[in-house]
């Protein structure tokens, strides 16, 4: 589900594996979805032809029903969901409706504590969805929850951690930055901007094991992280953010954090949004042509800017995406950054997606590769963390995308 940026590059990624025998691409925009086949023709030998495997339908991801009609007439093992967190729900309970199995990039939506946002926490991201944890375990199906690459590959590296570099953790710290930038745009978000203002100006969560979840105030504990292969120091600020409620279910750890490299200007940018209540997901009336229109904010502004997954061509640089690990070991000291970089001129050449959108979708293509080969299995709401780890990172490497560790002295 979902023909954009991340669901494009899933269907180049996957295409060059044969692990599966049909791939049903659905969006609510059939030309999209259609696009999407498109691009898979000829990765290898550029002749056009379309690969059969591949279809292309039209089904909108809020209708439970439909999705699960489709997914039963197409007779699909699993419903990837790359659209935003907003259809989530819909489409996970649409895949058990239906027996399939389901994996997600982003996680149920998460509601802020009334009285004290930044203090404590109110509907965490994927409460909805763990709520539902014994009706999976019972069908004996799994919903692989958060298998992006943050959430998703950080994930793996917490667990790898955990089972081969540390007897005792006491932190795990996605750190994620980026030097890319985009010619001829002041201001052009490499990712959906829409899931940006979501994690961005929402309440950021720490975990601490003597504390439990707790909230702070948005860009908070600003800290400079230096980022591997050139990429060099980038400043950090906390955000809301999967792996702090998915790794301390699985991992143990005194305390767990996300961290962006987002920059000034973006977050003067994101914080003039919110002053602005442009952030907001529900719906004004505004006149038009046609009469009053109900119209969200927040997909105002998703249409005024470029669509991520066009800017390619202008992007420049690399992103990287890992985790920071502190702790012992054989009781000596130990700091480790486990991280998966991506330059964008190499994704670009190879498979004609921008870096953000490929080093996103790689992750639950091979996820779904060791499910089907039954590397990895299990059945109710699962994060990556409940899975070997090892596994996941030969074959991210057997794909053509090393990832590295770097291990401070």
């Amino acid at each position: 589900m979902g023909a954009g940026g991340v669901g494009t590059a899933v269907t180049r990624i996957a295409a060059r594996r044969s692990f599966f025998e049909h791939f049903v691409v659905a969006d609510y925009d059939p030309a999209r979805a259609e696009a999407a086949v498109a691009a898979v023709a000829a990765l290898s030998d550029g002749d056009g032809t379309t690969d059969p495997r591949f279809v292309a339908t039209r089904v909108d991801a809020a209708d439970r029903d439909a999705v699960r009609a489709l997914l039963t007439e197409h007779r699909c093992d699993v419903l990837l969901n790359a659209t935003d967190p907003r259809f989530v729900l819909p489409l996970f309970d649409a895949a058990l409706a239906a027996g399939a199995g389901y994996l997600d990039m982003a996680m149920s939506l998460s509601h802020p504590h009334p009285d004290r946002p930044y203090e404590e926490c109110g509907e965490k991201l994927g409460d909805a969805q763990f709520a539902r944890a014994g009706e999976w375990e019972k069908a004996g199906a799994l919903a692989l929850v958060g298998i992006g690459v943050e959430p998703g590959l950080s994930d793996v590296f917490a667990r790898y951690a955990a089972d081969e570099l540390f007897d005792e953790i006491d932190e795990i710290g996605i750190r994620d930055g980026a030097n890319l930038t985009v010619e001829g745009y002041d201001f052009a978000p490499s990712f959906s901007i829409w899931t940006t203002i979501e994690e961005c100006l929402n309440p950021p969560v720490v975990y601490e094991r003597d504390r439990g979840w707790f909230t702070t105030a948005p860009f908070s504990e600003p800290e400079v992280f230096d980022f591997p292969e050139g990429i060099g120091p980038v400043e950090c600020v906390n955000v809301e953010h999967e792996e702090v409620l998915l790794v301390p279910r699985w991992v143990d750890a005194k305390r767990v954090t996300f961290k962006y490299g987002l920059g000034d200007d973006f977050i003067s940018k994101l914080k003039t949004l919110h002053e602005l209540g442009l952030d907001r997901t529900e719906p004004l009336i505004v006149p038009s042509d046609r009469g009053p229109a109900a119209v969200s904010p927040r997909d105002v502004v998703a249409a005024a800017l470029p669509d991520p997954a066009t800017l390619g061509d202008r992007m420049r640089g690399k992103t990287c995406a890992g985790t920071w690990v502190t702790g012992t070991k054989n009781g000596a000291r130990r700091e480790v950054y486990l991280y998966h970089v991506v330059d964008n001129e190499w994704s670009m050449r190879e498979y004609g997606s921008q870096a953000v959108v490929w080093q996103t979708a790689i992750n639950p293509v091979v996820a779904l590769e060791l499910l089907a080969t039954g590397v990895w299995s299990g059945a109710g709401v699962l994060g990556p963390e409940a899975f070997a780890p090892r596994p996941f990172l030969d074959l991210l490497v057997d794909y053509g995308s090393p990832w590295g560790i770097r291990e401070t002295a």
